[in-house]
């Protein structure tokens, strides 16, 4: 069976949709079959990844509001032989606001990630809204793994407590199984003393790995959204495809 992972934050600018991205991509090219699942209602994943929003009849709100549509009719496939996406719109939104007066809300997401979808594919990465509303948390009833970046900067630091807060919450009640993978550096500029400074103190935060992978800011990596591809293959030799693919084979490791 595939690994399902969050990449989860409340915060917003901190990466996470970049990262799961481009962890998708580099996790294809080590070969293996992804399927990035955009929870997002900006859709910055699926754009990302090369989808005209205008050409998606079906999306995810279809899906954790109706129980006759599989996750399974709304993939799509990518520019990226081996990474398809399940795509998000707008509609999103107000998916999360009907799911609030739903009998399991929290179990949405996880009832339809059945087994011949996550059995189709070794793993399903989630990006998840800024938020830590119930989009977020059906993302971590449904996950094995959460991935949480952290941007290197002093604010960031402050709200990853509120998020493992409701982790510790979800695992104690909803999915035991759950597993913090690891507190993930990212927009780290090395020639600052804040960014020095502020990778130390993710550190020493507390019982949770940081990985050792730090994902720098680049110019590639805002160039290739535009290309609808991850930096694995939009700029393959890259410092920041190397970066992302030194952390797929972290997160390899951390299963």
């Amino acid at each position: 069976m595939g690994k399902v992972i969050a990449m989860a934050n409340q915060k917003g600018g901190v990466g996470k949709t970049t990262c799961a991205i481009n962890l998708g991509g580099a996790l294809v090219a080590l070969g293996h079959k992804v399927l990035c699942l955009d929870l997002d209602p900006q859709a910055n994943l699926t754009v990302g990844l090369g989808i005209d929003l205008n050409t998606v009849e079906r999306s995810i709100s279809d899906v954790l509001v109706n129980a006759d549509v599989p996750i399974t009719s709304i993939i799509l496939a990518t520019k990226t032989a081996g990474l398809d996406v399940a795509p998000a719109t707008i509609e999103l939104s107000a998916a999360e606001v009907e799911l609030f007066t739903a009998i399991g809300r929290e179990l949405a997401l996880r009832d339809k990630l059945a087994a011949e979808v996550v059995g189709a594919y070794d793993y399903v990465i989630i990006d998840c809204p800024p938020t830590l509303g119930l989009l977020t948390l059906n993302a971590l009833v449904a996950a094995d793994g959460v991935i949480i970046p952290v941007q290197t900067q002093y604010y960031a630091l402050k709200g990853v407590a509120a998020l493992l807060k409701i982790i510790r919450t979800v695992q104690t009640r909803l999915n035991p199984s759950l597993k913090v993978l690891g507190l993930l550096p990212t927009f780290y500029d090395s020639r600052t003393i804040l960014g020095r400074d502020m990778l130390e103190s993710l550190r020493d935060l507390g019982d949770h790995k940081v990985f050792t992978t730090v994902i720098r800011q680049s110019v590639k990596v805002g160039e290739a959204p535009t290309a609808g591809v991850p930096i694995t293959v939009y700029e393959p030799k890259s410092d920041a495809a190397k970066a992302f693919l030194d952390l797929a084979r972290e997160v390899l490791h951390a299963q």
